[in-house]
């Protein structure tokens, strides 16, 4: 009983240290998309602002390690962007 869940905790870190680099790799695309983007965007300014706040929390959460909130972020301004 107590070696299968050390397997399961086993399968579970090192499936956490597998995913942070994918979610690492992803920030500098998502953030090239919403620059991208943003050239030609019709937005309000509201919609603007928030954009603009998500992709630099976006930024700083890349650059603290925080791969997942980062990926967040963005994701969040890229749908405000509709892309």
């Amino acid at each position: 009983m107590k070696t299968s869940k050390m397997w399961r905790w086993l399968l579970v870190v090192v499936g956490i240290a597998l995913a942070s680099p994918v979610f690492a790799s992803q920030c500098p695309s998502l953030m090239r998309k919403i620059d991208t983007a943003m050239k030609t965007a019709m937005l309000t300014p509201a919609q603007t602002d928030e954009v603009k706040k998500l992709r630099a929390d976006g930024e700083r959460q890349h650059k603290a390690r925080d791969h997942k909130a980062s990926v967040d972020s963005l994701k969040k301004a890229m749908q405000i962007l509709g892309i």
